[in-house]
């Protein structure tokens, strides 16, 4: 999804049926069933949605602060760590996160959390905060672009040392602004992925 990508200028990114078909020939053609990117990668999508775009680029939000898995809807969705679930939100702003679900992590004595996004709406139903999950463990299933913020079907996947008071909800991408306080903030995911 990258600024840099010249395939972008062959399609309407701002639809996600065109972005659907863009990902599954690409995943086709290289006889893959997961795509993957988008740590600290800047994105043009955002500028379709005013929840993102500004009129001064320093505070326009374009840079993305965590890992996307681009699979198919229904795809199960597991733990990375032990933990328990901090919150979750319906977040449906057009091009928000839709269905979201963030875990808390303690490892070594030091917590963290892991959110997410773009999950179906049925899994957010019957979750209670506190409830013990285990690393591995089914948490959601990702939802379509009828609920997952009008995006073509994937996981954003996003590691946070402190939520700042956010419940259910945290910026998954940032203005060139406020990049380096993100950067500490949100690690890599892909230090924990190793894809």
């Amino acid at each position: 999804m990258s600024e840099a990508n010249c395939d972008l200028k062959e399609f309407d990114v701002s639809s996600s049926s065109a972005w659907q078909e863009y990902i599954s020939s690409r995943l086709s053609a290289q006889g893959k069933r997961v795509a993957y990117g988008g740590y600290l990668e800047r994105r043009s999508i955002y500028s379709r949605s005013a929840y993102f775009n500004t009129e001064v680029s320093e505070t326009e939000r374009n840079i993305h602060l965590g890992i996307d898995l681009w699979v198919e809807a229904g795809t199960k969705v597991l733990a990375a760590f032990d933990g328990e679930i901090h919150s979750f939100k319906d977040n449906r702003n057009y091009g928000d996160y839709g269905p979201t679900l963030i875990l808390k992590h303690t490892i070594n004595s030091v917590p963290f959390y892991t959110l997410y996004g773009h999950l179906s709406r049925e899994s957010l139903r019957d979750l209670k905060e506190g409830t013990v999950v285990k690393q591995g463990q089914q948490i959601a299933v990702l939802g379509d672009a009828s609920v997952n913020g009008d995006y073509a079907p994937h996981l954003h996947f996003q590691v946070i040392r402190d939520l700042q008071g956010n419940v259910g909800d945290y910026p998954g991408v940032s203005s060139l602004r406020d990049l380096e306080f993100y950067k500490k903030n949100c690690p890599d995911p892909n230090i924990i992925l190793g894809l």
